[in-house]
């Protein structure tokens, strides 16, 4: 599940020297990202460039990527569906391809008026729908404390409520039976392919925001399972899921007693399954 920007090689293969005192040039910022392999180094550079605001932080900066760090946690956010989603260490940094998780929610339940952002990670998907919708009730909850207030900090402005705890019993009982959008961003990495992920997400992101166990479909089928006492009458449980687990995603859901569909959006090479309670 690799990031929005390539990482570059291993350290060993990299040489960085600090930059003068001096602010430097744009492309002296270039030159630097691109000897150390960053695939994107014009558009990198333009981001920390607009980020460090004197020449020492500009040089701590560069380091951090050129070490390997993500270049959404050098900067400090994420751009998600045109907002920028604050992003700090340990924390699942949101994928391009959610968007259409977003896109699939809003176009089933462009009214909704409760929302739940299951797994949240950073609240990406919560403030996305936040921005998207009139004024929603939106609530949010992770196993991960970090994330949590992560999120906290994203959903802030829409008045969202995140909560601390595994899955379900993380919400308040009061929401049962309400939501119209259930969004659960879970983890669909097989347990055996974790080990097989870009070095940015296995050294960086928390491994209980990747791990799907098994076959992958751990989670999702405990969400499945629980959605219908949480979803309003047409309410919407939305799962990102990959190619290969699409159909076995399509049967949990139908297996939990929610009409299935299975989205698919080549562009960013995502897969949804949406289940609506009748």
């Amino acid at each position: 599940m690799p990031s929005s920007f390539p990482a570059p090689p291993p350290p060993s293969s990299r040489a960085f020297t600090a930059f003068p005192n001096a602010l430097p040039s744009r492309d002296a910022v270039v030159g630097a990202l691109r000897a150390a392999g960053c695939v994107f180094a014009e558009d990198e550079a333009a981001l920390i460039l607009d980020a460090a605001r004197t020449a020492a932080e500009l040089t701590a900066l560069v380091e951090r990527r050129v070490s390997g760090l993500p270049l959404e946690l050098v900067v400090g956010w994420a751009e998600f569906r045109g907002l920028r989603i604050a992003v700090a260490p340990g924390v699942f940094v949101p994928r391009r391809r959610t968007e259409f998780l977003v896109s699939e929610a809003l176009a089933h339940a462009p009214h909704a008026d409760v929302v739940v952002d299951l797994c949240c990670g950073s609240g990406a998907v919560g403030a996305a729908l936040a921005a998207a919708l009139d004024r929603p009730e939106v609530h949010a909850a992770d196993v991960d404390p970090a994330a949590v207030a992560c999120a906290r900090g994203n959903l802030a402005d829409a008045g969202g409520r995140v909560y601390t705890g595994d899955l379900f019993d993380a919400l308040p009982d009061a929401l049962r039976g309400r939501v119209d959008i259930l969004a659960a961003n879970v983890p669909y990495v097989p347990t055996g392919e974790v080990a097989l992920l870009p070095a940015e997400a296995r050294e960086h992101e928390p491994l209980v925001a990747l791990d799907g166990g098994g076959d992958g479909l751990d989670v999702l089928r405990r969400v499945a399972a629980a959605a219908p006492d949480w979803l309003a009458p047409g309410g919407c449980l939305l799962v990102e899921t990959s190619e290969r687990q699409a159909a076995d995603a399509v049967d949990t859901v139908a297996r939990a007693g929610l009409t299935p569909r299975l989205a698919v959006c080549e562009d960013l090479y995502a897969h949804v399954v949406t289940g609506v309670r009748n």
